[in-house]
């Protein structure tokens, strides 16, 4: 692909546009931006706060703990840390900087109980609205399909323009000053955009691209993924699959470690490190699987710095390309996407190209397609685990010449046709799944008197 073909800058711009640092699960964390950004607007610390809520998003703050809050979980300590510790200007790293005396007054506001939540029905999986009061002012803000993208900021009834600067890096930070900040995230892109992606001139970009432009983009996935997988591995959080793996089958074989790496970059991030994950397609969990096993493998076969750019480039667009027809949020676990984009890297670098590439996204999506998203939580880490086994199956098939064929389930001829199936079943056929799992979630389980006779 040359540089003058217009799709080349649009890849870059997609890169650039997704490939953006967070500290904890994206979705607490935009809220904790939504009230820092809020908070900033009304000029002072609110009295009361309402805190409107898409259910796709409330099922994936609900279970999941929210880094420097000591061990707090939900949606009213993302905003509660986002009011009194949240620096705007640093987006999806908005409480990376957090003061410990800023996490005493945090969970003093909490214990307030001034903070209210409520289900929010909207046609977009991805809304919040955060209205803050106090001494006779309000200010609100609106955030709408993109986790920085504000649609709505609103002071005492009238709309008010938000811009903000990078903020200044606070030394005392040890995030900061591993991990620097780039500056704003770029504004969302449109969906015009991403229907332009097809894996075919993903790899054509991949093999082309002039490394120099994505160098610094894709050094940060690989420092701050992997830091974060040796700290889940380092230490206690979630579920501990990752250690699990690597304690129950060993590491001397690579697909073990790729699958027990990566689990431990979601244990930690989970159970609320805060160590920043370079994400994907909105998401840490995904940013890791699209990452983490290519790097291991690339270390395994010892291969250059060109070819690991030029695997992850594939990894990462390949997700982006499948996951973003189903949307950000979705009763479809993305960590799938991402499973079949790691699968891709992997092949790249045992010199697989397109034919090889496409067959074994193929396989991987059509083993586990249809795993349900309920929830950012510590089990997240299994999953994940799960799609990078089936990611590496899906190539050790085509390598063996096996593979699924046309008309077997969701596989039609080709592999756009049969991405095409699956974010056809991710978007429209799992809707009502979606509605029924936020449901189930919602609800406060009431003992059943039948059951105790």
């Amino acid at each position: 692909m040359s540089p003058q073909d217009p799709l080349y800058s649009l890849y870059l711009e997609i890169l650039r546009t997704e490939l953006v640092p967070a500290t904890g699960c994206t979705e607490p964390i935009a809220i904790a931006y939504a009230a820092a950004v809020v908070r900033q607007t009304l000029q002072a610390i609110p009295d009361r706060v309402l805190v409107q809520a898409s259910g796709n998003l409330i099922k994936n703050v609900k279970s999941v703990y929210v880094p420097n809050t000591d061990g707090q979980r939900g949606m009213e300590a993302a905003v509660a840390i986002g009011l009194i510790g949240g620096n705007a200007s640093r987006e999806l790293e908005v409480i990376a900087s957090v003061q410990p005396t800023q996490k005493v007054q945090a969970a003093e506001y909490l214990a307030r109980g001034v903070i209210a939540v409520e289900y929010l029905d909207s046609t977009h999986p991805f809304d919040l609205k955060v209205t803050v009061y106090k001494d006779g002012h309000s200010a609100m803000i609106h955030l709408q399909d993109s986790h920085t993208n504000i649609v709505e900021l609103i002071k005492d009834g009238a709309p008010v323009e938000w811009s903000s600067a990078p903020g200044a890096d606070d030394p005392s930070s040890d995030v900061t000053k591993i991990y620097s900040h780039c500056g704003s995230q770029p504004t969302p892109l449109t969906d015009d955009a991403y229907e332009q992606l097809s894996v075919k001139k993903i790899l054509d970009f991949a093999q082309s691209v002039d490394l120099a432009e994505v160098e610094e983009l894709l050094e940060r996935q690989i420092d701050c993924n992997m830091a974060i997988a040796e700290e889940g591995l380092r230490n206690r959080y979630g579920a501990n699959v990752g250690k699990t793996i690597l304690n129950a089958y060993g590491a001397a074989d690579v697909k073990v470690r790729a699958r027990a790496y990566t689990a431990a970059g979601s244990d930690a991030r989970m159970g609320g490190c805060n160590l920043p994950v370079v994400i994907n397609s909105g998401s840490g969990n995904q940013g890791l699987t699209v990452s983490v096993p290519v790097i291991v493998y690339a270390k395994e076969l010892n291969s250059s710095k060109e070819d690991l750019f030029r695997a992850l480039i594939l990894s990462n667009l390949t997700a982006i390309h499948i996951k973003s027809g189903m949307g950000r949020l979705s009763a479809y676990c993305g960590v799938v996407s991402a499973g079949c984009g790691a699968g891709a890297g992997i092949a790249y670098l045992h010199g697989g190209r397109y034919r090889e590439i496409a067959h074994t996204v193929v396989n991987a999506i059509a083993i586990l397609s249809g795993v349900v998203c309920d929830g950012a939580k510590a089990s997240c880490a299994a999953k994940i685990a799960s799609a990078v086994d089936v990611g590496i199956l899906g190539f050790l098939m085509f390598k063996d010449e096996m593979q699924f064929r046309s008309g077997e389930g969701l596989v039609s001829a080709g592999i756009e046709a049969t991405l095409h199936n699956i974010v056809r079943l991710g978007k429209d056929g799992m809707k009502e799944t979606d509605k029924e799992i936020i449901q189930m979630m919602m609800e406060r389980a009431q003992p059943n008197p039948d059951k105790r006779k």
